[in-house]
C-alpha cells in the first residue's frame, strides 16, 4: 500500500432536536487532524454512490431514518468490509406524541440490527460513571472510569455486541413512552458489532444543543448543553474510534 494513500470518510451530520452544527465542526476538525482523510459531509444517506464508495462512515444524527432500500444498502457496506462509526442518536426514532410524551418505534428494523442496538428511552440529563467493559481492547485501553453528565441511553440491543464501556441504571425515564427501565441494569455506552467483514462502532454519548435546536418544539432554549463534548475523554475515544477506521480495525501502537 502507498504511503501517500488518502482514506475516504462520508460523515452524516443531520437531524432534530441537537445542535447539529456544532456536532458537525468537532468532527470535522478531528478528521482533519488526518491530513490523509477527505471527507464528503452530507445531512442524510440520499447519496448512495458517495456512501458506496467511501473507506469508512461516520453518523451523528438523530431521527433520521433512510428509506428500505438505503438500510439494505447500509447493510451491504458494512458486510462488504467496511466499518461505520455511528454516534449518539444515530439509532433513534423519535415521536412527539399529543400528551408530550415521546414515542421510539421501531419502525426500521434492517437500520438497527445493523447498528446493534436502537434508542428507546433516556432518563433526565445527570451525571452518572461509565466504566470499561474490555480493559484489553485498544479502542478503550488505558481509559479509566469517567463520570459523564449525558443522555443515558436506554436502548432494545440486537446481535453478538462486544461492549467496550458500560453504565448501569435502573429506574424511570419520564416523558418517554416506554419509561420503566426495571430490568437489567447493564447499559451499553461503547460497543463495536461485527457485521459480515465488516464491523460497526458505536457510541452513545455526545449530545449538544443550543438555543435554537428545539423549534418548532420549544422557540428558545433555556441551556446551552455540551453534555461529554466537554470531557477530554470523549475526544480521545473519538479520535481512536476514527483511527481504527482508517487502519481497518487496527490502532498505532
Amino acid at each position: 500500500m502507498s504511503e501517500h494513500k488518502t482514506t475516504h470518510c462520508y460523515l452524516v451530520v443531520g437531524g432534530k432536536y441537537h445542535d447539529m452544527d456544532f456536532a458537525r465542526l468537532e468532527l470535522l476538525k478531528l478528521l482533519a487532524e488526518d491530513p490523509k482523510i477527505r471527507t464528503t459531509v452530507a445531512p442524510d444517506y440520499s447519496d448512495h454512490e458517495g456512501i458506496m464508495n467511501s473507506d469508512f462512515l461516520m453518523t451523528y444524527t438523530c431521527d433520521v431514518t433512510p428509506p428500505e432500500a438505503t438500510q439494505k444498502a447500509l447493510n451491504n457496506y458494512v458486510e462488504s468490509g467496511k466499518r461505520w462509526f455511528a454516534l449518539h442518536g444515530t439509532n433513534s426514532i423519535l415521536r412527539f406524541l399529543e400528551d408530550g410524551r415521546v414515542d421510539s418505534p421501531r419502525e426500521a428494523p434492517q437500520l438497527m440490527k445493523t447498528l446493534g442496538s436502537q434508542f428507546i428511552a433516556h432518563p433526565p440529563i445527570e451525571p452518572y460513571t461509565v466504566t470499561v467493559s474490555d480493559a484489553d481492547h485498544p479502542l478503550v485501553k488505558g481509559v479509566e472510569p469517567f463520570e459523564a453528565t449525558d443522555e443515558l441511553y436506554l436502548c432494545d440491543y440486537h446481535g453478538n455486541l462486544h461492549a467496550l464501556l458500560e453504565t448501569h441504571f435502573q429506574g424511570a425515564a419520564a416523558g418517554f413512552v416506554e419509561d420503566d427501565w426495571q430490568d437489567d441494569p447493564k447499559r451499553l455506552v461503547y460497543y463495536t458489532h461485527n457485521v459480515g467483514k465488516g464491523e460497526v462502532l458505536y457510541l452513545t454519548l455526545g449530545h449538544c444543543r443550543g438555543h435554537y435546536d428545539m423549534q418548532p418544539n420549544i422557540d428558545f432554549y433555556p441551556a446551552i448543553e455540551r453534555c461529554s463534548w466537554d470531557l477530554p475523554v470523549f475526544y480521545d475515544l473519538l479520535r481512536r474510534g476514527i483511527q481504527w477506521c482508517v487502519n481497518d480495525g487496527k490502532l498505532a501502537a
